[in-house]
This record gives C-alpha cells, structure tokens and sequence, in this order.
C-alpha cells in the first residue's frame, strides 16, 4: 500500500489479507499502524512495497503521482484511490493545462499497470463503520472503472472480503462518474452532519441511480 488512508482504516489484515504499508515519511512514521494491524502487517519503501503487493493500493496526494515507482508495479494490479483537491492538496500542471483529466492521471504514469479506480467515494472513517458481510441487506457498494476486466475481478474479490459490493462503471474513462463533486461522492455522508456523521450505507440499486446522473 503506497499511502495508508486506506489501509489504516479497513481492516485488511483481519480479513485474511497480508499487507505492507509504505509513505514518504519513513518507517519509523508507521510502526504504530503496523503494530495495530498485527503479525501481517509490515512496513517498507515505496519500492519494497510495490514490489511486494500482489495488488498495490496507491493512496497519496494527486501532486506526488511521479513518486509512484513504475517498474515494480509493471503487469500489477493498482487500485487508484486518488481525488484531485488542488484546494487542500496543490495544483498539477498537467491537469490544469488540460491534458489529462484527473481521473486518467495515474495511469498515464503507470501504463504497464493494470489501473483499477476504486475506494474515492467512502470516506476513509466511514469504510469500518460501512462494512457488511456479504448478503447483509444494508451493505453499501462502491463503484470501480478500469479498461482491464481480470484486474477488476480481482479488485471487487478484495473489496467484497472488506464487506462491501462493487458496481462496475465500465472503461478507466468513466471514472470521471464518481469524480468529486458527483452525486455518487455524496451517497455515503449523513446531509445533517457530511464528514463528522456517521457513513449511511448506500447499496447498488442507490449507486447505479447517481451515477446515471452524470452524463
């Protein structure tokens, strides 16, 4: 896991999943995370840590894309979990000229990688609060895109173990459905109380109406 949002959140490790956790802080920055997390937990560099995931989960400021280390994560699976905020996180050139739009980003950078866009709709306090077993009638789903159909088996495998169910949006392109400021970023957040709320639970009939709602 390049950026641990995420991972810090979910319980992965519970889940039966091995998980090796990295930033741009150093490991000594996430001994605490890691001993939360348990015997399966480690921490490494960028490097190691793409090297070692089977499925990289990349969760890092938009600014600091050209810090994910590509050839380690050549013929991967990577989950993009990225939300441009130029606001609170910087500007990028490359979006802001035009050329490539937000929600491409990643994979112009990672382009041996098979890129998956998932987990940039639930707010990261709210995925253990929003977590169900499979079947539970309240369990929310949350949208992934990506232009590689075996990568997004194996991403809606890894979120279904972390309780929740997938929708699939289609091609990476269609991403731009559950970009910031679309109906769908919205489905997961109380309006009376948004981020300091409890996450409400949104299933797949809710999800598929909002992200119709983009054209």
């Amino acid at each position: 896991m390049l950026g641990f949002d995420v991972v810090g959140h979910v319980e992965q490790v519970g889940a039966g999943h091995d998980v090796v956790l990295s930033n741009d802080n150093g490991l000594d920055s996430l001994r605490d995370l890691v001993a939360q997390l348990g015997s399966r937990a480690r921490a490494a560099t960028p490097a190691e840590a793409a090297a070692a995931g089977d499925v990289v989960v990349v969760t890092i400021p938009v600014r600091a894309y050209r810090q994910v280390p590509a050839e380690p994560l050549r013929g991967k699976v990577v989950i993009d979990t990225l939300n441009y905020d130029p606001a609170r996180q910087g500007s990028v050139p490359e979006i802001e000229s035009g050329d490539t739009p937000p929600h491409l980003l990643l994979r112009t950078h990672l382009k041996e990688s098979s890129v998956v866009k998932a987990f940039r709709t639930v707010y990261f306090k709210h995925l253990p609060e929003l977590a169900r077993p499979t079947g539970a009638p309240d369990r929310s789903a949350v949208p992934i895109a990506g232009d590689d159909a075996a990568a997004k088996t194996v991403v809606a495998g890894l979120i279904d173990s972390l309780g929740y169910d997938t929708y699939d949006v289609g091609p990476l392109a269609e991403s731009r459905r559950f970009a910031p400021g679309t109906p769908a970023q919205l489905a997961y957040l109380d309006p009376d109380g948004m981020f300091t709320a409890l996450g409400r639970p949104a299933g797949v009939a809710e999800l598929a109406a909002l992200l119709d709602e983009v054209e």
